[in-house]
C-alpha cells in the first residue's frame, strides 16, 4: 500500500502533560477505528463521550470523541478525533491502540496539512500561512500569516491565472479562425489589453519592497562597541531578563548572544556581541571577528560607548546609531558633548544600568522597525518563492507583449508560460520538488 493510503494518527495538541489533548486519525480507515476503540460512530460534528477501549476491551479513558467523514473534514478525507485526558499514559495507551491497527501508522511532520493540500482544501500559499501563523512570535506576524491563510494572495493568483488563461483562449481561437476576415482582430485586441492590465497590476505587487518578507523574518538589532561599555547590561534591559553575563572585567562576552523580542508586535532579534578591540587572546580574537561579521549583517548596530572614541569600528550596510552610555558615572567629556553634534538624531545618552534614556532609545528602535516594515503586514508576499514565481510570471507577460506582430502562436505560448508560474505559486502544477521542504517545517500533528 502507498504511504498516502494509510490511515495516519498524530497529537494534535501541545506536549503532555496536559489537561486534554488532542489525538486525530485521517484516511479511508478513521471511520472503523472510531467504531472500534469508541463503541460507536457518532453523528458528524457533533461530540460524544465515551469511554474508549483498546483492541482487547481494556478502557483507556473516559474521553470525547468527533467525528468529520470527508470531504468535509480539515483534510478532506475521514477524520476522528479523541480528546482525552493528557497525561503521558493515556496517551502511550491510545498511541498502542492505534498503532495495532493495519495500515494505520504515526503521521510525518506536516502530513495533515500536506493532504489537505492535495485534497484541495487549501492551496501552497494557505499551506505557507498556516506554518507563518505556527512560527508567528508577535501579534503584526499573526496577523499577517493569518491573512495569507485566508487566501490573501492565492485568491488574487487565482484570479490572475483565471484572467490569463481567458486571454489565452481568445489568442488561441484567433489563431483557429484566422481564415475568417478580421476575426482574429476581434479576439486578440482585447485579449492584448487584459494581458496589459494584468502585468501592471502585478508588477504594483512586486513593487511592494519586500515589506512583507522583513515581517515575517524580523529586525536584528546588533549590539557592538569596545568592551566593558555595558554592551551585556543594555542587551538584558532590551530582554527585561538577564540573558547575558554582566563584568566589570573587559572581555567577558567571547560570543554572540541573541535574544528574540517582541517590540510593539514586531520582531526583533538583538544580539549581543563581543567587546571589539585588539587582543592576542585567541579566543577573544575569534569572538571579535564573530562578532564584527554579526554587527556587519544586522539591520541596525547600536554602537556603545562611554567616554572613549566615537567612531564605531563595524563595516556594513546598516545604520549606526551612537549610544553613550553610564551617564550616571561618568561626566560629560568635551570629547562626549561633541558626539551628538556629530551623530544628530542618531545620537543617545543612556544609563544601561539605571534605566535613564532608555525608553528613548527604545521607542527610536520601535521607530525604525516600523519605517523599514511600513504596511508590510498588508502586502501579498510573504515568501521569497512567492517572489520569484510572479517575477516568472510578469516575465512571461511582458515577452506576450512584446511578441504581437511577430506571431500569435509566440504571444499564446508566453501566456501559458505565466499561467503555469501561477499555478506553481498555488501549487496546482509541478511543484512536487517544494513540497517535502515546506511540509517537513510543520510539526507533527499539523
Amino acid at each position: 500500500m502507498h504511504p498516502r493510503d494509510h490511515t495516519i494518527f498524530a497529537l494534535s495538541s501541545g506536549r503532555p502533560p496536559n489537561a486534554i489533548s488532542v489525538v486525530r486519525v485521517s484516511g479511508s480507515y478513521a471511520s472503523a477505528i472510531l467504531a472500534s476503540l469508541a463503541g460507536k460512530i457518532p453523528l458528524p460534528r457533533m461530540a460524544a463521550r465515551v469511554l474508549i477501549h483498546d483492541v482487547n476491551q481494556q478502557p483507556i479513558d473516559d474521553a470525547v470523541v468527533l467525528w468529520f467523514p470527508g470531504p468535509k473534514s480539515a483534510t478532506g478525507e475521514d477524520v476522528a478525533e479523541f480528546h482525552v485526558h493528557g497525561g503521558r499514559a493515556v496517551l502511550s495507551a491510545l498511541f498502542a491502540a492505534l498503532s495495532s491497527f493495519e495500515n494505520m501508522r504515526a503521521a510525518e511532520p506536516g502530513e495533515f496539512t500536506r493532504r489537505a493540500f492535495e485534497n484541495g482544501k487549501l492551496d501552497l500559499t494557505e499551506a505557507e500561512g498556516l506554518d507563518d501563523l505556527i512560527h508567528a512570535d508577535t501579534d503584526r506576524q499573526r496577523r499577517q500569516a493569518l491573512r495569507q491563510l485566508k487566501g490573501l494572495l492565492g485568491d488574487k493568483a487565482r484570479s490572475w491565472r483565471a484572467q490569463i488563461i481567458e486571454a489565452c483562449a481568445l489568442i488561441e481561437a484567433g489563431i483557429d479562425f484566422s481564415d475568417e476576415g478580421d476575426v482574429p482582430a476581434e479576439l486578440i485586441a482585447p485579449a492584448l489589453a487584459k494581458v496589459k492590465q494584468l502585468h501592471s497590476e502585478i508588477e504594483e505587487v512586486l513593487a511592494a519592497q519586500g515589506r512583507s518578507e522583513r515581517l515575517r523574518d524580523g529586525l536584528v538589532v546588533a549590539i557592538a562597541g569596545p568592551p566593558n561599555v555595558g554592551k551585556s547590561t543594555l542587551m538584558n534591559q532590551f530582554a527585561r531578563r538577564e540573558v547575558a553575563i554582566v563584568s566589570p572585567h573587559a572581555g567577558t562576552t567571547r560570543d554572540v548572544i541573541e535574544v528574540q523580542l517582541d517590540l510593539d508586535g514586531y520582531p526583533v532579534t538583538v544580539i549581543d556581541t563581543a567587546g571589539i578591540r585588539e587582543t592576542e587572546d585567541t579566543v577573544e580574537q575569534e569572538g571579535v571577528r564573530r562578532a564584527r561579521a554579526r554587527a556587519a549583517e544586522a539591520d541596525l548596530v547600536l554602537w556603545l560607548v562611554d567616554d572613549g572614541s566615537p567612531e564605531p569600528a563595524v563595516e556594513g550596510v546598516a545604520p549606526v546609531w551612537m549610544v553613550r552610555n553610564k551617564i550616571d558615572l561618568n561626566a560629560l567629556s568635551r570629547h562626549a558633548a561633541g558626539m551628538g553634534r556629530t551623530w544628530g538624531s542618531a545620537y543617545f545618552e543612556i544609563s544601561a544600568s539605571r534605566g535613564d534614556g532608555l525608553q528613548k532609545l527604545m521607542a527610536a528602535v520601535v521607530g525604525h522597525a516600523e519605517n523599514v516594515f511600513g504596511s508590510g503586514e498588508g502586502g501579498l508576499i510573504s515568501r521569497e518563492r512567492q517572489r520569484k514565481l510572479l517575477r516568472e510570471t510578469v516575465f512571461s507577460l511582458h515577452r506576450s507583449m512584446t511578441a504581437a506582430g511577430r506571431g500569435d502562436e509566440l504571444i499564446a505560448e508566453d501566456l501559458r508560460a505565466a499561467a503555469h508560474s501561477l499555478g506553481r505559486l498555488l501549487g496546482r502544477v509541478d511543484v512536487e520538488d517544494v513540497l517535502d521542504k515546506i511540509f517537513h517545517d510543520f510539526c507533527i500533528g499539523k
